[in-house]
């Protein structure tokens, strides 16, 4: 390599050093993430490539939503780059003496890359990009929604907790008749007709008239029976309702974000086999693709497993030998994921043939009698395995060709 440019990227701006082959630093300056900056980046490249007939070894550390501004420049440009994971930019950039600066990180990014041995990055199919950021914000409405049904849960334990024990707290009837009944003395002033009425065109199935007239006197009865800790003016029934509309809110969004996801990955080809794997649905699989990315990068289903951060940790010394445990270094959400969709595996045993359910009861049997996390662990090993197998093969599962 005749020339290494190294960036300490912070919020807006980045340090910036370029080192020639004899390990000498030749400039070194800041650039803000802007047109200006970088055209002058550009120009710096373009002149480098022309005067030595190659390109510069880029290398930057992955800063989150602060580092894609300049992987984006890097890719519309067509330069290649090394993007490093923050925790492998520290182990090989760490020294005994501790001196941290902006300057110094991008100083000790460029001296080390003539040292190690570093993984240009790929240009990744804006389809998996999409993807990822559409599972990103599922996620974060999924949180949003466990927050908001807590909160909608202690105030209607304040305003009228028997509608809880009347409907499904889930459903969207309920959501409904929340808004319109947050107090018992809301439902008294009406007749039985009116809640009926109000009760049928607030659900969004065919419900018969007769089940809504018992509804409806079951709402009465308990009204009737209900004491609440506040009345019908406190404002807390305005909050009732509010949490209410916000959940409702929730639920479309994420019924919108999943079409969506689900839209856009019916391109892929990994899209049905995923699909064809017992127990995995449409809204899965959809997460699974925008977590994993594009499969084909990876070399080996090993490297998959240090991906999601399943690998096991083993840790000897002298007599000592500790119990080993899996890394959780990798991709947080895609564990999450992948565990989530071996329980759904074990519950839905009954449906079919799965190899994996399979694994799973062996490895509960003596002579392993293994506790049932450790056990679904190693079962997401087993799935990730055969996601990799048949993806890169291009193979629907089949329970008879399972190992």
């Amino acid at each position: 390599m005749k020339h290494v440019i190294a960036f300490d990227i912070s919020m807006g701006k980045s340090y910036m050093v370029v080192y020639n082959a004899l390990k000498k630093c030749q400039l070194e300056k800041e650039i803000a993430h802007n047109r200006p900056g970088f055209m002058d980046l550009k120009k710096l490249i373009d002149d480098l490539i022309e005067g030595y007939d190659e390109q510069p070894h880029i290398v930057f550390e992955s800063t989150g939503v602060y580092s894609r501004t300049l992987e984006r420049f890097m890719q519309e440009n067509n330069y290649s780059y090394c993007l490093l994971n923050p925790l492998e930019a520290k182990l090989q950039c760490d020294s005994l003496r501790i001196h941290k600066t902006d300057r110094s990180d991008a100083h000790r990014l460029a001296l080390t890359h003539f040292t190690h041995e570093r993984r240009i990055e790929t240009d990744s199919n804006d389809v998996y990009r999409q993807l990822k950021r559409l599972s990103r914000h599922y996620s974060e409405l999924d949180d949003e929604l466990s927050v908001t049904r807590s909160r909608l849960h202690k105030v209607v334990q304040e305003t009228f907790p028997e509608l809880e024990n009347i409907f499904t707290t889930k459903s969207e009837l309920f959501l409904n008749v929340v808004q319109l009944y947050p107090h018992p003395d809301l439902v008294l002033n009406h007749s039985k007709t009116i809640i009926k009425n109000r009760i049928l065109a607030n659900t969004n199935k065919r419900m018969a008239v007769n089940k809504a007239g018992e509804k409806a006197v079951e709402l009465m009865e308990a009204a009737k029976q209900s004491y609440p800790a506040a009345s019908s003016t406190d404002v807390v029934c305005d909050q009732v309702r509010v949490y209410a509309k916000r959940f409702q809110e929730l639920l479309l969004q994420k019924e919108q974000c999943i079409s969506k996801m689900e839209l856009i990955a019916e391109r892929l080809e990994e899209y049905s086999i995923i699909r064809s794997i017992p127990a995995i649905g449409a809204n899965t699989a959809v997460r699974i693709i925008a977590e994993i990315g594009s499969i084909q990068r990876f070399d080996n289903n090993r490297q998959l497993n240090a991906y999601t951060g399943i690998d096991i940790r083993r840790y000897q010394s002298g007599k000592f030998i500790a119990k080993d445990k899996i890394n959780k270094r990798g991709n947080k959400h895609l564990r999450k994921i992948m565990y989530l969709t071996v329980q759904n595996m074990i519950r839905q045993r009954r449906f079919g043939g799965n190899h994996i359910v399979e694994y799973y009861d062996k490895l509960k049997r003596q002579p392993y009698n293994k506790c049932h996390k450790v056990a679904s662990i190693a079962c997401v090993n087993k799935l990730l395995k055969t996601i990799f197998f048949l993806v890169t093969h291009n193979q629907n599962y089949d329970y008879r060709l399972a190992p």
